[in-house]
């Protein structure tokens, strides 16, 4: 099985929009997809990137995971733009967003790739990274892409719409102040978190510095009947308002 178009597919990829917003066609994406993760494979060993060897299992647990919240980034971007009271697709040119702690670039690349008329900065602290993040850019032409060596508690205050992560450190009071003070005034925070479960208790230990949050369930193409044994299979997005 081709386990990354049938997963495009059936992450909706077909239709050429999520919300109002443009995705790259379904060929073309399946096509740049397939560079990256090559180029993934070929870079792991040396960078240390992500935890497989293997062409499926990255397509699952890595491409298609990073995807499957795509919709719902549409969704928020669409509403940011709502927010400021401009035309959707010059709204959407204007606004920034950014993949914290991006390694081996999840999920910024594959969204970046799959939204060109949004604008991505991946921020990574570790060199080496930076320049695999700049090798990919440059293969799949992604001119909406920048990368930044650099640390969230570094940024520029105000500076983005909207941050995402995945594969991060569990969020606690003093990395929360720090994403806040990068979003704009009605930024967002998503997360791409496992158990919803265990999400309610990392936001609870926040205590008074606990933010509005909502989770959304996220569907991972075949990701539950190629997890193995004690893999966590649940996938959500979390997302906390500034």
């Amino acid at each position: 099985m081709n386990y990354l178009h049938e997963g495009l597919v059936q992450l909706g990829f077909e239709k050429g929009d999520f919300c109002g917003i443009k995705t790259l066609p379904l060929p073309e994406l399946e096509e740049k997809m397939d560079i990256y993760i090559k180029t993934l494979l070929e870079f792991n060993e040396k960078f240390d990137l992500i935890n497989t060897e293997d062409y499926d299992e990255t397509v699952i647990r890595h491409i298609l995971d990073s995807l499957s919240g795509a919709e719902k980034v549409a969704a928020l971007c669409a509403g940011l733009v709502e927010k400021s009271g401009t035309e959707l697709s010059f709204g959407c040119n204007n606004l920034m967003l950014a993949d914290i702690g991006s390694g081996a670039g999840l999920p910024g690349i594959p969204l970046a790739t799959a939204f060109p008329s949004l604008n991505f900065t991946l921020v990574e602290r570790m060199s080496k990274r930076c320049n695999f993040l700049l090798t990919c850019a440059q293969k799949l032409n992604l001119e909406n892409v920048t990368v930044e060596e650099n640390q969230a508690e570094r940024l520029a205050q105000k500076r983005f719409d909207l941050c995402v992560f995945r594969a991060f450190r569990p969020l606690d009071k003093k990395m929360l102040k720090v994403l806040r003070r990068i979003l704009k005034d009605n930024g967002k925070l998503a997360a791409y978190k496992a158990k919803a479960e265990k999400i309610s208790e990392e936001m609870e230990a926040l205590e008074s510095s606990s933010p509005k949050y909502v989770i959304e369930k996220l569907t991972v193409p075949f990701l539950t009947e190629n997890t193995k044994e004690g893999e966590e299979r649940e996938r959500n997005l979390v997302v906390i308002e500034k």
